[in-house]
């Protein structure tokens, strides 16, 4: 028995939705997303303002880009993520269109919706594509998982209450619950 093909996305059938509809193209499967709540985007709003402001207070050159901004993460047609925050210090991976190629630290704000992909799908593909640094914040358990890909020290958990440390910064801490 022959085993059924499913078909393989790529970055032109994401350009080809329609307007309004988001979804992102990870090893050339579609994942459609849902609009985010008020409170995501007040989150990812505070957060970003934040991590800006200590870039621009240190004189850094790196930049700040909250969702919807396309990360083409693989030189192929067949990734496409738009990340909630992604911070990016190569500028010559910016263009017009987006990054091409891995963020530095990449931020997702966890949702019903989006959890399987979250802690599943995507920390493996960012992990592999070259990405430094994610976190996986989840307002519903007050939970951040943070990820250090650069110094092997694997996977932290803390609580909104806690400071969390920035890997890609050392002396850059956030506390989730001063944002909200």
């Amino acid at each position: 028995m022959a085993l059924i093909q499913e078909k393989s996305y790529t970055i032109e059938d994401i350009y080809a939705l329609p307007d309004g509809q988001r979804a992102e193209l990870i090893d050339g499967q579609i994942y459609n997303m849902a609009p985010p709540t008020t409170n995501h985007q007040r989150l990812v709003a505070k957060l970003s303002h934040q991590i800006l402001s200590y870039i621009d207070a240190k004189g850094g050159n790196c930049e700040v880009f909250p969702a919807p901004f396309a990360v083409f993460l693989n030189e192929d047609d067949r990734n496409y993520v738009e990340p909630d925050i992604s911070v990016i210090c190569d500028k010559s991976s910016l263009n017009d269109k987006g990054c091409n190629g891995a963020p530095d630290w990449i931020i997702e704000i966890v949702s019903p919706s989006t959890q399987q992909i979250d802690y599943g799908v995507k920390l493996f593909k960012y992990r592999t594509a070259g990405v430094r640094e994610y976190w996986i914040i989840n307002p519903s358990t007050r939970i951040v998982n943070a990820y250090d890909f650069v110094s092997g020290k694997g996977t932290c958990q803390y609580r909104f209450d806690d400071e969390i440390p920035v890997c890609i910064y050392g002396d850059l801490s956030i506390r989730i619950s001063d944002l909200l």
